[in-house]
């Protein structure tokens, strides 16, 4: 039995990485593919020595490009590798242009498919991440959910209960596994800061980063919030080159106050958002991550795919730019009374729960 994973980009690592681990407790093989989507150069060895998990086996190195040119380009590559294998499943994750043009090729070679992180809609028809979802789950064979509310939205859909598995949040196992890694270890960046509560913030969405004027409010915003809190930025490339371009980036680096810092490695991420006392964010892993750590989360969006997160969490979502300091403020007053909420399953123990379910389907 050999088991194709794919990963597209660098949180779909994060997804993958316990689902490998427990193939391989299990003594079944896999073949990880890399489709290269998002090119990152810290992806080096101590990337994946921080995510406990073996480097790719497959490099398709398709790069960057349009929506279109990108999603040919995997398919291409990854029917090469299809062909040249014996796949049992293919496993795909999350909502990235590799996600949906994996799951095409296999289906056209006739090879059964799983999707982790099945059933999550935005309801936003925009979003490019949202049509691949909703592609992804209509063809794939296997449909594995974070949270029961996926199930309701695949259902709502037409998918048939059969090919449909409630399991668990995957990233949590990849958190929890993290954070036990970092207990003993000085990883924490805001440790070398001279900080003790601090906010971190991460901001990458072109919806948040591409537009002057939204630029402009938004470093006003952070640099009144670095009056009420530090603030710890490990600053995305997109992000640094926006800010560059309209002349803002100065602004922050002005600011006592504010920490930029260049991306960092997992456990060091982990490390400081463990540590945090507010995250502000346009991340949808994060989203996951504070509800389950119990650390106020405002995410600067219009939408989510990840309602659980405000309905059973502790995420807020912050459409309008003018009401981030108030809910800055609510979140710093109320932060010492939260406690960490664990939507079902976010237990750690879903990779068990997803390798049973694959193994299930594949033996029929």
């Amino acid at each position: 039995m050999l088991i194709c994973l794919v990963v597209g980009a660098r949180p779909n690592f994060m997804k993958i990485a316990p689902i490998d681990r427990e193939f391989k407790k299990r003594g079944i093989d896999t073949l990880l593919v890399h489709t290269g989507q998002h090119y990152d150069e810290n992806m080096s060895d101590v990337f994946f020595h921080d995510l406990n998990m073996k480097s790719p086996d497959v490099h398709l190195n398709v790069g960057s490009g349009t929506h279109a040119s990108q999603t040919a380009r995997i398919m291409i590559e990854f029917e090469k590798v299809c062909n040249k294998h014996d796949f049992a499943m293919v496993v795909v994750v999350g909502d990235v242009n590799s996600t949906i043009a994996c799951t095409l090729v296999a289906k056209k070679l006739g090879i059964l498919v799983t999707h982790v992180e099945a059933g999550l809609r935005s309801f936003d028809r925009e979003m490019p991440e949202e049509i691949n979802r909703i592609l992804t789950d209509s063809i794939s064979d296997l449909l594995l959910t974070p949270s029961l509310d996926g199930n309701e939205n695949l259902k709502n859909e037409g998918v048939l209960e059969s090919r449909i598995k409630f399991v668990g949040n995957i990233m949590i196992d990849s958190l929890y596994d993290a954070l036990e890694r970092v207990k003993s270890t000085n990883s924490n960046p805001a440790n070398n800061l001279g900080i003790g509560r601090y906010c971190v913030v991460t901001l990458h969405r072109p919806s948040n980063v591409d537009d002057e004027e939204k630029v402009t409010l938004l470093v006003e915003n952070l640099i009144e919030t670095s009056r009420k809190i530090p603030i710890v930025f490990p600053m995305h490339p997109r992000t640094k080159n926006n800010l560059e371009k309209f002349d803002k980036l100065h602004l922050l680096e002005n600011q006592p106050s504010i920490h930029i810092l260049e991306p960092l490695g997992y456990l060091e991420f982990v490390s400081l958002v463990g540590g945090s006392t507010l995250i502000i964010t346009d991340s949808g892993g994060l989203q996951e991550e504070t509800t389950s750590l119990g650390i106020p989360c405002l995410t600067l969006r219009e939408n989510t795919e990840r309602p659980i997160t405000i309905t059973e969490g502790t995420n807020r979502l912050i459409s309008d730019l003018s009401t981030l300091q108030i809910s800055v403020d609510d979140a710093l007053q109320k932060q010492d009374s939260l406690e960490p909420r664990k939507p079902k399953f976010w237990d750690g123990k879903t990779a068990k729960r997803i390798v049973d379910a694959i193994i299930e389907c594949i033996e029929g």
